[in-house]
């Protein structure tokens, strides 16, 4: 969508200056001095408040002290806000009174003939996203401009048409989240059935033969660095975190660069290679993958590592006793912030002692039911993000007044 097109009658082109004062928020620092639990204190707005796929801001987790407005922003109910940096330009609706650091601009209305859901969903519209896009700038965190915000063209219909896209827009979108909640309640019950799968297997296992802990049959158990080395903008220096492990699998999206003698350093601890088997132990925990490439590469201490003994453990045998006992994993997983799992406890986990061959036998067996797993789950996203781009396509036409 270019930046400005033909309207239909009655619509007229608006900066978003015209329609809000625009403001940034403030950081007072060091922020933990002004975070409170006292009544008086002002609920404190971060990025963990909002709900993923959600409009309004309801509560917060911590408040801050009433002196902390010097260096920050009120908001009130009914404002909205909106990240400026990261993944910037999603806006929520304010329904509580508070205060916000300078990671969020604060949109307050001037209009009166304005319908603040019309705002919400056109903020929220692939058009604005391209906007926003073209005027932010940086190397590795891509911050907005607020001058360039506020001259940001809009497309402002009358508010009687605003009202009626909005409702068209409920309508229809209604209909279409609950389409997309029905794929992730697939996704969900494929997730269930491999889990049985898992525990019938490894039970039935268990009846027939020993076990013995982890740390016995593998060569080492470690995880990655504690205080990661500065990233730079790019090299062939790889460092991934728990996001680069998802479905049994190793992405290398968006990892740190680092200098090579920082990464021959990092090495030192992990030395990854093929065959070991790496597990998320830091905030989204139990996710696994068995290294199958020769790529080198260090980790942050969201991920884990262990190197299984090759003459006594099968790595993806390895992997599927990980998945098995993830229960008992996050049962022991501890912190305030963000749970995660010490090493102890998995070098403690016990597994079933079979000969190599039949551990081999049984991945065969796992590996055919979660490859046609993953291929349903497959299917089911598709069809989520089908719809996902329905939505967006929606928004384009209800701007362009062709809704």
């Amino acid at each position: 969508m270019s930046e400005l097109y033909d309207l239909p009658n009655g619509w007229e082109w608006k900066t978003l200056s015209d329609v809000f004062s625009i403001e940034r928020g403030g950081s007072p620092r060091p922020i933990k001095d002004y975070i409170t639990e006292d009544e008086d204190g002002i609920n404190w707005i971060k990025i963990g408040d909002t709900v993923k796929g959600g409009r309004y801001i309801t509560s917060t987790a911590q408040k801050i002290k009433p002196s902390g407005l010097k260096k920050s922003r009120l908001v009130i109910e009914g404002d909205f806000i909106m990240s400026n940096s990261m993944s910037f330009g999603r806006p929520y609706i304010v329904k509580t009174k508070g205060a916000i650091h300078d990671g969020w601009l604060l949109m307050r209305e001037k209009l009166e003939d304005m319908d603040k859901d019309y705002f919400y969903y056109l903020l929220s519209s692939n058009y604005m996203y391209q906007q926003f896009t073209s005027k932010a700038s940086g190397t590795t965190v891509k911050n907005l401009n607020i001058n360039l915000v506020k001259s940001t063209n809009i497309p402002m219909p009358p508010l009687d048409e605003q009202q009626r896209i909005v409702s068209k827009l409920d309508n229809l979108f209604e209909k279409i989240d609950k389409a997309i909640e029905l794929h992730q309640k697939n996704i969900y019950e494929a997730n269930v059935f491999m889990e049985s799968v898992l525990n019938d297997m490894f039970g039935e296992l268990e009846e027939k033969y020993s076990k013995i802990k982890f740390d016995e049959v593998c060569n080492k158990i470690t995880d990655g660095s504690h205080n990661p080395p500065k990233g730079i903008e790019t090299s062939e220096f790889l460092m991934l975190s728990s996001k680069n492990i998802f479905n049994n699998s190793i992405n290398f999206d968006n990892p740190r660069y680092l200098k090579e003698e920082d990464f021959i350093k990092e090495n030192k601890r992990t030395d990854i290679n093929k065959g070991d088997v790496l597990l998320t132990i830091v905030g989204t925990i139990g996710r696994t993958a068995v290294v199958n490439l020769e790529r080198k590469f260090v980790l942050q201490r969201s991920v884990a590592v262990l190197k299984p003994k090759k003459n006594l453990l099968d790595s993806y045998f390895l992997m599927y006793s990980l998945q098995k006992n993830l229960d008992i994993l996050m049962s022991g997983a501890k912190g305030a912030a963000q749970k995660g799992i010490y090493l102890k406890s998995i070098k403690n986990l016990e597994i079933v002692n079979l000969p190599l061959n039949i551990q081999q036998e049984v991945v065969k067996y796992l590996n055919e039911v979660s490859k046609k797993i993953e291929k349903v789950k497959s299917i089911q996203k598709e069809k989520m993000e089908n719809l996902k781009a329905l939505k967006a396509s929606i928004l384009d036409k209800a701007f362009k007044g062709k809704l």
